[in-house]
């Protein structure tokens, strides 16, 4: 008798345990920062505009976001911002595919992702497999506000900086990116038990609370774990449907077109240069 009881308790734990697993939900707040090397070259720009120029391209990269997840899914996206960084008349600072209504569902248990992008007014839908990352746990640890984490990394290849726009080099322009090697960290806790994290940042034993990768932070300042109202992941589907790669050309193409829209033309240099250079 008494073995049969102690299988019954078993059980009904057992599915206790995945009852519980499978409504556990969860929402995080990150906040976003880049150190943003600005290098400007003009004969007729002054110092207070210099200064407004620099204080814009810094709030541009200030962002919040909300992570919205439960065991196997989430959505990442920005909350709503009301005014646009801009330095002055005649002037404004617009990131190639930051749009601020972008959304990025995750399904860890599928491994794949559907991100709506709006990108100059134009609506893509991107979806492709998740990218495996080969993390590597360390044993450091930290407290962020009440929970404890641990230090995992990674390595990858990317784009050196680059002058942006306005290069009177054409040469210099279309050749080839330099690649460097840059490892990027990640701090998660296993005290909540998912695989998700900020923007394409997961596979990780817990939830990753703290990025660095190059000069880009994302820190979570809040969470709420199984909120009063029950959360509703939806993935979204509004936008042309393009793969990864395909985005990645359409972007790249708009890229060239964006240099050579406001490359200075040989015979009409006026001094009025500016140079952007955005650093990791």
């Amino acid at each position: 008798m008494t073995t049969i009881i102690r299988v019954i308790v078993l059980a009904l734990t057992a599915v206790f345990t995945a009852v519980n697993a499978q409504d556990f939900q969860g929402v995080a707040t990150y906040k976003t920062q880049r150190q943003v090397d600005i290098k400007l070259d003009s004969t007729k720009m002054n110092d207070d505009m210099h200064q407004k120029m620099i204080a814009m391209m810094k709030k541009q990269f200030q962002k919040t976001f909300t992570l919205s997840f439960n065991k196997e899914e989430s959505v990442y996206k920005q909350e709503e911002v009301l005014d646009k960084p801009n330095v002055g008349s005649g002037f404004n600072i617009q990131i190639m595919g930051s749009g601020g209504s972008d959304i990025l569902y995750k399904n860890i248990k599928t491994q794949r992702f559907v991100e709506q992008k709006d990108t100059f007014g134009k609506i893509f839908l991107v979806k492709d497999s998740i990218k495996g990352v080969e993390w590597k746990l360390g044993s450091e640890a930290k407290y962020i506000g009440e929970y404890q984490c641990f230090k995992a990394t990674y390595t990858k290849m990317v784009e050196k900086p680059r002058v942006v726009f306005n290069s009177e080099n054409e040469e210099e322009t279309e050749k080839e990116p330099e690649m460097e090697e840059r490892t990027v960290t990640a701090w998660y806790t296993p005290q909540i038990p998912v695989n998700h994290g900020p923007d394409n940042y997961q596979g990780l034993p817990g939830l990753i609370l703290e990025v660095h990768d190059g000069k880009l932070i994302i820190a979570c300042s809040k969470i709420v774990l199984n909120p009063k109202e029950k959360l509703t992941i939806i993935e979204p589907d509004k936008g042309k449907e393009v793969s990864q790669k395909k985005y990645d050309e359409i972007m790249e193409k708009k890229a060239k077109e964006m240099m050579e829209r406001f490359r200075p033309k040989k015979g009409r240099d006026n001094g009025e240069h500016i140079e952007i250079r955005i650093g990791g």
